[in-house]
């Protein structure tokens, strides 16, 4: 993580969940993230079984020009990148997965800005997944927020244990990402990338795993 965003709403999560995969959500007071709040959000399942917005703050429905609550989180995305974001969505939930997203943000007048998207499982129970989330931009240029940004493209992504990982991966290389569309063949569909990880279509795989 890179954004000071990213980093204080991970540090925040990280002290509630205190060792366990993740906090309930419940236990989120608005109140000790209220520098934070414009930019956050909370994901959950419709009824559909997609994530969507159930909150996002008033500086990020600024950026993208709109009320987010409601709308599909896929949906922001290009669309060769909305199964794989709605895959990464899922496994926050289900998985309980720490997801950070690099993504170039094109607005409506052609102008780009990056972005770091951080996505936090929260423990919702069996029927009710949750997820925290916040997007912070590299930059704050004079359009943001006016010339609202109508497209996200990919262009790394992590899965982070956070059990496991040195804080904040500053050193562990991100994943860049292409093209996410798998090959309709299968043809290439485990490849070896060096010694640290496997590359299985368009996901980078970390042997590992916890020791007791």
């Amino acid at each position: 993580m890179r954004q000071q965003g990213s980093i204080e709403l991970f540090q925040y999560w990280d002290r509630l969940r205190d060792g366990r995969p993740a906090p309930k959500r419940t236990e989120i007071e608005p109140s000790d993230i209220k520098t934070l709040l414009a930019d956050t959000f909370i994901l959950e399942k419709d009824t559909r079984g997609e994530p969507v917005f159930r909150l996002a703050g008033t500086r990020l429905c600024a950026i993208f020009g709109r009320e987010l609550k409601g709308f599909a989180f896929a949906s922001l995305w290009m669309p060769k990148d909305e199964r794989v974001v709605a895959r990464l969505a899922h496994g926050a939930f289900l998985a309980k997965s720490v997801v950070v997203i690099n993504f170039e943000g094109v607005s409506k007048g052609g102008r780009t800005n990056a972005f770091e998207l951080l996505l936090l499982p929260l423990d919702g129970g069996v029927d009710h997944p949750r997820s925290l989330g916040a997007v912070t931009p590299a930059l704050r240029p004079f359009w943001l927020g006016a010339d609202p940004i109508v497209e996200c493209r990919i262009t790394s992504l992590r899965v982070v244990d956070p059990d496991r990982e040195p804080l904040f991966l500053k050193n562990r290389p991100e994943v860049p990402v292409p093209s996410l569309a798998p090959t309709l063949d299968g043809s290439d569909s485990r490849i070896r990338v060096g010694e640290q990880g496997r590359r299985i279509r368009h996901l980078l795989v970390f042997d590992g795993g916890r020791e007791e």
